[in-house]
């Protein structure tokens, strides 16, 4: 039986890291189907001028998903000015690469906070408001690294794993709870972003467009799908990699290169971004000395 499609014009939507990347590709494709959104992001000017560049039902708001408070203050001003949030998307990301044994611990706790924690606290404080309602929807971004580990970004797809296995024990409790609050989890291959800037490619698949992942946010929405494979044949891929033996399987992902991805990323052309990536979490205390970027393979 078809699933009966939603109906989005009129509702409110809060993107965290609005400003940018798939986060503004959403917002665009949000306000197209009649929606109002909450641009969110820790660069307060350039969620203005998002918001500003895409029109009159968006409007842009601080924030610094690390921090309960501005998370708490975000959702309440998206509330003041554009009525009850009918759906958060937890877009707010970064990926700083580079082999795991080279890895400074700054680097990691800063992932584990941005792509973690601050899923957690924007699902705790959606919901809040949510439940009472009994409606809501919520999407968290996480990457094809969240179901295959990816060689040069091993904490990257850690909290990515975590971001699949969270969503979904949620989705458990909601149901033993008889709440009518939808989740889902969207996993793109590669897109054209800075965080996806100088990675290498996998065989058979090419990067993504920002609008691709905002247009597949979209249909989830609208169809109440759950696991949302960016683009769509990499659910057969996954289903076939796990049937496999993992001698096989393995053996396939090296055929493909798809565990060079990360590994064999572009340094040089990465630079601007994991620099800018390093300063995006204004709740962490600065490091004593500033790690310098490995030149090598891999990072």
């Amino acid at each position: 039986m078809a699933k009966q499609e939603r109906i989005l014009a009129g509702e409110t939507a809060a993107i965290t890291g609005g400003a940018r990347g798939i986060g503004r590709a959403t917002a665009a494709a949000f306000l197209r189907r009649g929606m109002k959104v909450a641009i969110g992001d820790v660069d307060l000017e350039a969620a203005r001028q998002t918001a500003s560049e895409l029109g009159p039902s968006a409007v842009g708001l601080p924030l610094d998903v690390t921090d309960r408070g501005s998370f708490s203050s975000f959702l309440d001003g998206a509330e003041e000015q554009l009525g009850p949030v009918d759906v958060l998307v937890n877009n707010a990301g970064i990926m700083q690469i580079g082999p795991f044994i080279e890895e400074d611990d700054l680097t990691a706790r800063r992932m584990v906070d941005i792509n973690l924690h601050g899923v957690i606290f924007g699902m705790k404080l959606a919901l809040a408001r949510m439940i009472p309602r009994d409606r809501g929807h919520i999407v968290n971004i996480s990457s094809q690294a969240g179901k295959f580990g990816s060689p040069g970004g091993a904490t990257y797809s850690a909290t990515k794993h975590a971001v699949v296995g969270l969503t979904e024990a949620v989705r458990g409790e909601l149901r033993l709870m008889d709440a009518h609050i939808a989740l889902c989890y969207v996993m793109p291959y590669v897109v054209k972003t800075e965080l996806g800037g100088g990675l290498g490619q996998a065989r058979g698949l090419s990067e993504l467009e920002p609008s691709e992942v905002a247009d597949a946010i979209v249909d989830a929405l609208r169809f109440g799908t759950v696991e949302v494979w960016v683009p769509k044949r990499a659910r057969r891929t996954n289903q076939l990699v796990t049937m496999l033996p993992r001698r096989l399987s393995e053996t396939m992902g090296r055929a493909m290169k798809a565990d060079r991805v990360l590994a064999e990323a572009d340094t040089i052309s990465r630079r601007d971004y994991e620099l800018r990536a390093s300063r995006s979490q204004p709740g962490l205390e600065v490091a004593p000395e500033q790690p310098q970027i490995p030149t090598g393979a891999g990072d």
